[in-house]
């Protein structure tokens, strides 16, 4: 890694702890991954880290993080491995498509985050959320715009979200591997388009994106019922 960009690391540390207002406070993250995707689930997750239990030799293990989009799978692999062995703890709460369909997505981003959220135990000192307040978490915190870039914290949980849905997805593509979801996990690829008109939805798909997405994309939209 660069010096510029362990730099950078550093500064979302210190922006964890001056946002606290110590050095040794245990700071939570709050991200998701999937609310662009075609098919799978939506994944929230939260992480805290303990600073005052994080040394040195830690943050150097966690020098990579950043948002999840600007790292590649081997190193989100990585530092999700270091993550769950330095995290104080980590939680991910998983939304179906069937779930998404009935509820809305925007819906079940909110209640994913605030869930993960509240479920940490015990309580961290400060919460910060990527980009969104979250209005029926019972749960204090921050909203903060950018934060996987911002924050090692939000960071944590983006690479945690991320890699969960990535997995879970990549795990489906032995019973649905005309989609190619090992390759893609649901977004909306060239290939991801043409197989969907060539072999219609399955139960991984978001069908209430059919009235926007699917049309947008010219999309030749057929569900399981139909065929």
């Amino acid at each position: 890694m660069t010096r510029v960009a362990k730099a950078a690391v550093s500064e979302r540390f210190a922006f964890d702890c001056e946002t606290a207002g110590t050095e040794r406070a245990a700071v939570a993250g709050a991200d998701e991954a999937g609310r662009g995707c075609l098919a799978g689930p939506l994944a929230a997750a939260a992480v805290c880290l303990d600073y005052a239990a994080l040394d040195e030799a830690g943050r150097e293990a966690l020098s990579g993080l950043d948002d999840s989009k600007r790292l590649t799978r081997e190193r989100r692999e990585a530092l999700y491995a270091e993550i769950m062995r330095l995290a104080r703890q980590v939680v991910v709460v998983l939304y179906s498509p069937a779930v998404i369909d009935r509820d809305g997505l925007h819906r079940c981003n909110l209640r994913g985050l605030a869930r993960a959220v509240e479920r940490l135990d015990p309580a961290p000192d400060v919460v910060l959320v990527d980009g969104f307040r979250l209005p029926d978490c019972a749960r204090e915190h921050r909203a903060v715009v950018g934060g996987d870039h911002l924050s090692a914290a939000v960071a944590a949980a983006s690479v945690v979200a991320k890699v969960t849905r990535d997995r879970v997805m990549r795990g489906q593509h032995e019973r649905h591997p005309v989609y190619g979801f090992d390759s893609h996990v649901g977004y909306a690829t060239q290939s991801h388009h043409a197989a969907i008109c060539e072999h219609g939805v399955c139960e991984l798909h978001r069908l209430s994106f059919a009235s926007v997405a699917y049309q947008q994309l010219g999309l030749c939209l057929e569900t399981p019922a139909e065929r």
